[in-house]
């Protein structure tokens, strides 16, 4: 039953509830209609009263409270529920703001290909916000562009790129590294890792020192994506002895400076990672992020850092629901990725956008991953009008079944040729080779010794370019986009319908980022009051899609 009749609000009559306090203030000021409500409770910067008067729920932004319910002031009133001031500048950690720059504790995510692209990471940086560059995928020199790019803006923004893992990529990480300390990038996003890798401890250790108060001074920062315990443990230690080791013997570092990484993470702050697009373990966040939460306690009460460390949440924020949900968990900070494919700063194609925006929950799936193939590791991609998920599982059964390309039935490498690769398998290798001959030769030693790396490799081809056809917008390649993509991005469809929202050309990362965190304010005001006693949401449907500028009016 909600608080609604005929466009009024009233006091539920079966409700037995005591009121908690008095108010007493002008009368006029108190409004029961329905869209008076609906603004004083969307005004973030006042608090909001409910009072009881002649059996209506009225509410109020004025006037003054009283909790002694022992003395009723002359001409009070029953208070019924009350909201403190949201503001969105307190939600989530305030030392993750201050550490990195921020006006508020929102994360853009790397994806892959710079379809995160350094326009999305300008454009969150402005607006007080964090944007990761999606480094995953494109070759040193297209790193090195977009790394350009951002140091060379007259107006200076937070940013970070992404150091994905590569291990069957020899070489790929420590050219990504030297690129990053080259031109001095001070923040990493690092995902899909398994362990620590010796590339990653190097960026995170250069520089390290003392000041003069004998503070530890790490000029590089690290946000690991995780959704494992164990790897998120690896990650709130210290860096692994034997590197240490190595580091130094190598003189990348010295011994002092090892004796300092001793006594810090590698990575202060961890995202726990949940059912999201790309590399994912499909774990539940209501599960996953509490497990996180103790264990940075664990971990900080082991280690007793003399920085705090911090979780933050990604992976299934498309609604202010869900990021309502995840600064109730105690995230830091919010990571969004999947829902800012479909906007007009990301680095893919209108097709691809298209076809995000017209996903739901359930046109998802699971397909190998094209980085880490042999290993059977998966990726969570779009379904809905593609069908890589398919094609790609089919190139990973016929890897497990058949040793070699030779060995393949004729019937098998003609559905190759005619229907997915669209090409020779001959001339598939040969484009092969070429890349590898460039760009780590000794995958061809490998694939020359062995038949089955060979195959692998061919297979590869496909999983490699199925993103870049999408990114491109190929259009005789569109039921084979690869486009990563998690649930979320179909929760945000849903609850955009029917607004300004809907049509993918009106989705800037701006606008997105500020409906996410004004409408969780927003929730969790709702959620409060709805703790009293007060079931406003059904009743005023106060969180839906906003224009920026009413947002900026009411916060």
């Amino acid at each position: 039953m909600s608080l609604l009749d005929n466009n009024r609000l009233i006091w539920p009559s079966f409700s037995q509830q005591m009121h908690s306090g008095w108010w007493k203030g002008a009368a006029a000021s108190l409004k029961s209609d329905r869209a008076e409500c609906a603004e004083l409770l969307g005004n973030l910067s006042s608090p909001v009263f409910a009072v009881l008067k002649d059996g209506e729920i009225c509410l109020t932004n004025q006037g003054d409270i009283s909790f002694d319910l022992s003395t009723r002031p002359s001409g009070a009133l029953p208070l019924m529920g009350f909201s403190a001031a949201s503001i969105l500048e307190n939600l989530g950690d305030a030392s993750f703001c201050h550490d990195h720059g921020l006006k508020y504790a929102y994360v853009g995510g790397s994806m892959a290909h710079g379809i995160s692209s350094p326009e999305i990471a300008i454009q969150l940086g402005r607006h007080g916000m964090l944007g990761f560059i999606g480094a995953a995928g494109d070759s040193p020199a297209k790193v090195e562009k977009a790394i350009l790019q951002m140091k060379s803006l007259k107006d200076p923004v937070p940013f970070g790129f992404n150091l994905i893992h590569s291990p069957n990529e020899k070489g790929l990480e420590d050219a990504i590294v030297d690129l990053y300390l080259k031109h001095e990038v001070r923040l990493v996003e690092a995902s899909a890792f398994l362990a620590m890798s010796l590339p990653l401890v190097r960026y995170r250790l250069a520089g390290i020192h003392e000041d003069a108060d004998g503070r530890i001074v790490t000029p590089n920062r690290v946000i690991a994506k995780v959704s494992r315990v164990e790897v998120a443990s690896k990650f709130f230690a210290p860096p692994p002895d034997k590197m240490l080791q190595k580091l130094v013997e190598s003189k990348v570092i010295t011994e002092q400076q090892a004796r300092l990484a001793a006594r810090i993470p590698v990575a202060q702050d961890i995202t726990s990672e949940a059912d999201s697009g790309g590399h994912t373990d499909n774990r539940p966040a209501v599960s996953l992020h509490p497990t996180m939460i103790a264990l940075k306690n664990r971990m900080q009460a082991e280690h007793n850092y003399g920085i705090p460390l911090r979780v933050g949440f990604g992976g299934g924020t498309g609604t202010p629901a869900s990021a309502a949900a995840a600064f109730t968990m105690g995230a830091a900070y919010l990571v969004v990725g999947s829902v800012h494919q479909a906007c007009v700063e990301s680095g893919t194609s209108d097709a691809a956008r298209l076809m995000l925006a017209n996903a739901g929950q359930a046109d998802i799936a699971m397909a190998p991953a094209g980085d880490m193939f042999e290993m059977g590791v998966t990726v969570q991609v779009l379904k809905r009008g593609t069908m890589f998920a398919m094609r790609a599982q089919k190139l990973y059964e016929l890897f497990r079944r058949h040793e070699s390309l030779e060995a393949l039935p004729a019937a098998d490498r003609q559905m190759l040729e005619k229907t997915i690769f669209q090409d020779t398998i001959d001339n598939v290798w040969a484009g092969t080779a070429e890349f590898f001959r460039q760009r780590d030769p000794s995958q061809l030693e490998k694939a020359n010794n062995d038949p089955h790396h060979k195959m692998a490799l061919v297979f590869r081809w496909y999983l490699g370019l199925s993103p870049r056809w999408a990114v491109a917008g190929e259009e005789n390649r569109k039921v084979d986009y690869q486009i990563w993509c998690g649930p979320a991005m179909g929760a945000f469809n849903e609850w955009a319908k029917g607004s300004f929202f809907e049509k993918p050309e009106n989705r800037k990362v701006v606008d997105v980022a500020m409906n996410l965190l004004y409408g969780s304010a927003i929730e969790m005001r709702l959620t409060q009051m709805r703790n009293q006693g007060l079931n406003f949401a059904a009743a005023l449907n106060a969180v839906a899609p906003q224009t920026i500028e009413n947002i900026r009016s009411r916060i």
